[in-house]
């Protein structure tokens, strides 16, 4: 099981990404081992996750997350959070 996710650093930045551990992902970006962007930006929080059921899927979608403006990004972690109750 894949996951596409989106995090939100402690600058407000928005970061996208894909992994097959969660858990182990948002624990890399904390500790500084995650991606590059991330790294001078911890602690990070994540704000949206969405399961696919395999790699490349959760490229697409990752793809299509990435396009979207930051305000569309917002919107859908708030409908997230309301969804989730996260």
């Amino acid at each position: 099981m894949w996951h596409v996710y989106i995090i939100q650093c402690k600058d407000d930045k928005l970061y996208t990404g894909i992994t097959n551990n969660l858990e182990r992902r948002i624990s890399e970006h904390n500790s500084g081992r995650g991606a590059r962007f991330t790294r001078c930006r911890i602690p990070v929080k994540l704000v949206f996750f969405e399961q696919q059921s395999d790699r490349s899927t959760a490229l697409r979608k990752e793809i299509e997350l990435k396009k979207l403006k930051r305000s569309e990004k917002l919107s859908l972690v708030r409908l997230f959070k309301h969804n989730k109750k996260f």
